[in-house]
């Protein structure tokens, strides 16, 4: 079916970028690059949260039974960005947040860019020593944190004085606390502090794991988190287009019983916001769309059923394991949940058997999926509707911003072709300014404005990309990033480990799982475990070993001394 109408979206495409578009493009040099950005797009965050109040009295936040209106949420932002000020916070300073999806949390993000600020978005699951070197990493003058993490706090050395403000919580801390309900009891100062922000600031510091076994800190700006935006827009925009335009030429049947467009779309965050994928892809354009945010404790594919129907969610966006999850689900089919009209998302690849059951199990909707990277501030490529249903191995075609190449191992560029396979570059605004405080793995990284992300793809002759394999030693767990020389390095930290080896395995739920082969010491004994309750003083509960094998002879490597860990894995799981 996509290639007798593949032309109706190439040339949706195509006219969403002529000129006089709200997406039309053109070129500028940002930080000594020629890119291609978007002719008419706001400078920075703060100018899009304030059109934001335009949305006036309709609901943004719902958490559990707790529901906050645009009005409510600009005031709180407004009394949180004058108090955070006052305690020093200016433009290029950093503030952190560590804590659940609770609405403090949108509160914050919101403060913080409006000050000028960049947010620091801790994850929740980090011990906390990852805590800790993170904090020492990002040098935040405030930590905003709820009760969880502050007890985690508790148990780290003196830190590095910073201004502590307690979320849901009664708890203390080094050097005192302020609490949320004090400064939520200032006076509304009735604007925005008056500050000077740079398209190339900062907006966001997020970590992504590290191969040293250290987390870095990739720095989005402003420029790159409004393109995506623009982004996400634009490509929705297009397939829109494109479907209009295949329907008025009868090349595909229009639909029936079309249901009436709800009064505000609702989105579902079902994943945490310290990461591109719910807070750039999914809060960035749902504030922007004016629509309601529906948070949740925990993921529950039981509850999460429950608040699709009472809220009316028209937008799931989570990571595969959840839109899996909540098919086979069995109150889906006595949920209410017709007014879904997309589910997907992205964290991980959408596998093509989950395509094609979204696309039945939806009366009014159809699949997404989007492929991003922490380092390009969220999307990359993305695919959904028709298009995904009729290619659903492929995650798109790039965004309109974003010029994409193939290269071989030594960096050489490769000559187009739909039998071409190569580490997929990209370059664009949305690529990142760098690593904080790593200048040598931002070079790695990122040459010439070009970010080599690790990953082998092909692209057809449509433009469509598809990601074959992955060149970083990593592995894809329910959306979140695990290195394996991280998990190997806290390993080795045990006496009794000669050699560990740690990959990933398939996992129905997940996607992929962490596993690791061992060799232990003479005359040493070790479980899994008690491995891992080893590691859980200092890894994050995901990145422990969910398989470990322990054999006797020693673990295999090839002519440079790396492990074989390809043949490890086919040996063991036969993959």
């Amino acid at each position: 079916m996509i290639t007798g109408v593949i032309h109706h979206y190439l040339a949706a495409r195509a006219e969403l970028d002529a000129p006089g578009s709200p997406f039309a493009t053109t070129t500028e040099v940002v930080r000594g690059v020629p890119l291609k950005v978007f002719a008419a797009c706001p400078p920075n965050m703060r100018v899009l949260w304030e059109s934001s109040a335009g949305h006036g009295d309709k609901d943004y936040l719902v958490y559990e039974d707790e529901r906050y209106t645009y009005s409510e949420v600009h005031a709180q932002v407004r009394k949180l960005a004058a108090h955070l000020v006052a305690n020093g916070v200016h433009p290029g300073s950093r503030v952190a947040i560590a804590m659940r999806n609770y609405s403090e949390w949108v509160v914050a993000y919101w403060a913080i860019v409006s000050a000028g600020a960049a947010v620091v978005g801790m994850n929740a699951w980090w011990t906390a020593p990852e805590m800790e070197y993170a904090l020492n990493d990002s040098e935040p003058l405030v930590l905003i944190a709820d009760d969880e993490r502050l007890e985690r706090l508790n148990h780290m050395p003196a830190q590095r004085p910073m201004h502590i403000i307690s979320v849901r919580s009664e708890r203390t801390a080094p050097g005192g606390v302020t609490t949320w309900a004090s400064v939520m009891a200032e006076a509304d100062p009735g604007s925005l502090p008056d500050v000077s922000i740079d398209p190339d600031d900062d907006a966001t510091i997020f970590y992504t794991s590290g191969t040293t076994g250290f987390p870095k800190g990739a720095q989005l700006t402003h420029r790159g988190s409004v393109h995506n935006i623009f982004n996400i827009i634009a490509m929705g925009a297009a397939t829109n287009m494109a479907e209009a335009k295949a329907i008025a030429a009868g090349d595909v049947p229009a639909p029936t019983d079309v249901p009436p467009t709800p009064a505000q779309p609702v989105f579902m965050a079902p994943t945490p916001l310290f990461h591109v994928t719910a807070c750039n892809c999914l809060l960035h354009p749902a504030t922007v769309a004016g629509g309601r945010v529906v948070l949740t404790y925990k993921w529950d594919p039981g509850r999460a059923l429950e608040l699709i129907e009472r809220e009316g969610v028209t937008n799931f966006s989570g990571v595969p394991t959840m839109s899996r999850e909540l098919l086979m689900h069995p109150d889906w089919a006595t949920r209410d949940t017709s007014t879904l009209a997309g589910m997907g998302g992205g964290g991980a690849a959408l596998q093509p058997d989950l395509v094609g059951k979204i696309a039945g199990a939806l009366k009014n909707g159809q699949p997404s999926t989007g492929y991003g990277m922490t380092e390009t501030c969220g999307i990359i490529t993305a695919n959904s509707s028709r298009w995904f249903v009729a290619k659903p191995a492929s995650c798109g075609p790039v965004v309109p911003t974003l010029e994409a190449k193939l290269v071989d191992e030594d960096g050489n560029d490769l000559a187009p072709g739909p039998d071409v396979r190569g580490v997929l570059c990209v370059r664009g605004a949305i690529v990142i300014k760098g690593y904080l405080n790593r200048p040598e793995a931002t070079h790695d990284s990122i040459q010439d404005g070009w970010l080599n992300t690790g990953d082998i793809a092909m692209i057809d002759d449509d433009g469509f990309v598809y990601i074959v394999d992955r060149a970083k030693d990593m592995v894809l767990r329910g959306g979140e990033n695990v290195f394996c020389s991280e998990v190997e390095t806290a390993i080795y930290h045990h006496d009794a480990i000669a050699e560990a080896c740690v990959f990933g395995i398939p996992d129905d739920r997940l996607g992929e799982d962490v596993a690791a082969v061992i060799v232990l010491r003479e005359g040493h004994a070790l479980s899994q475990a008690e491995l891992a309750e080893f590691l859980s003083a200092s890894l994050a509960k995901h990145k422990i070993p969910a398989k470990v094998w322990f054999r006797e002879q020693p673990i295999p490597r090839n002519a440079n001394g790396k492990f074989l860990k390809r043949e490890l894995r086919k040996e063991l799981v036969g993959e």
